[in-house]
């Protein structure tokens, strides 16, 4: 099997390299670099990997790199390693929002085969959704190796163009904090109509995990399926009534938007 490795250690890399374990990827053929020693022991405590501190290192004995360190430090890292990647020729996987792949082909100094993703957090539980772009010089067997590696940590699906990550971005990328805020206030609603806070908190979550559920594993759409639990002059009617009145639709629509903008702001900053 291909070696892997990762360049940084948080959260997003966890998640892949528990995935990639779970899946049957040999651990010794998967690399860590980490310069925090704390985050480099709980590397090696919980998996069986080869850790080092050394970007270099992990460069050399891997042919697919994943660069998963934050958007603000990326140039400084890549151009760190360019020269070893340009020697030993990876499929480079970035994992940072916002940084374009011309910043990266810059950084690089290389026609790199390079792809970019935009996972989102619930990849931490092994049910993320990610989108993937893959740049001219990514072959048909680097994808399958990419979405393999992705797909470790929930559905892995690409998109035809560079453009689409903004748009990725602000859909899912951005979009479970959406659904946290419907939740957070639900619950705090629910506690002003008189339930315990523990009680609110149960059903406001137990109901968006069976809404997802059922949206995710029925045939119908999103909205066949709200209007099938909608019933004529209830209480379900009533309140979809006063989102709608509200502009609930022109808000969801301003908000994606402005993520989307964010996120191409930001890249064309990196």
């Amino acid at each position: 099997m291909s070696t892997i490795g990762f360049v940084g250690g948080g959260n997003m890399a966890i998640s892949l390299i528990g995935g990639l374990i779970d899946a049957g990827h040999p651990g010794n053929s998967i690399w860590v670099s980490e310069p925090l020693y704390p985050q480099r022991e709980a590397l090696g405590e919980r998996f069986a990997i080869n850790i080092t501190a050394n970007n270099i290192e992990a460069v050399a004995a891997t042919e697919t790199l994943v660069l998963a360190v934050k958007p603000q430090i990326m140039q400084e890292v890549v151009q760190g390693i360019a020269e070893k990647c340009s020697d030993t020729r990876p499929l480079i996987i970035s994992i940072a929002a916002g940084v374009q792949e011309s910043s990266l082909l810059s950084w690089l100094g290389y026609p790199a085969r390079i792809v970019r993703c935009m996972p989102n957090t619930p990849a931490l539980l092994g049910c993320g959704a990610t989108a993937l772009y893959g740049n001219s010089a990514v072959s048909p067997e680097d994808r399958e190796r990419a979405g393999e590696i992705l797909g470790t940590a929930g559905i892995a699906l690409w998109v035809d163009s560079e453009d689409l990550i903004d748009a990725v971005t602000a859909v899912s990328g951005s979009g479970p904090a959406y659904f946290f805020m419907l939740m957070e206030h639900m619950i705090v609603t629910g506690q002003n109509l008189g339930l315990s806070k523990e009680l609110a908190t149960e059903l406001t979550l137990q109901t968006a995990l069976g809404a997802a559920r059922m949206a995710k594993e029925n045939n119908d759409s999103p909205g066949d399926l709200r209007r099938k639990v909608t019933s004529p002059g209830g209480t379900t009617e009533r309140a979809l009534d006063i989102f709608t009145g509200g502009g609930i639709a022109t808000l969801i629509e301003q908000a994606l938007t402005g993520a989307r903008d964010r996120s191409r702001e930001l890249g064309k900053a990196s």
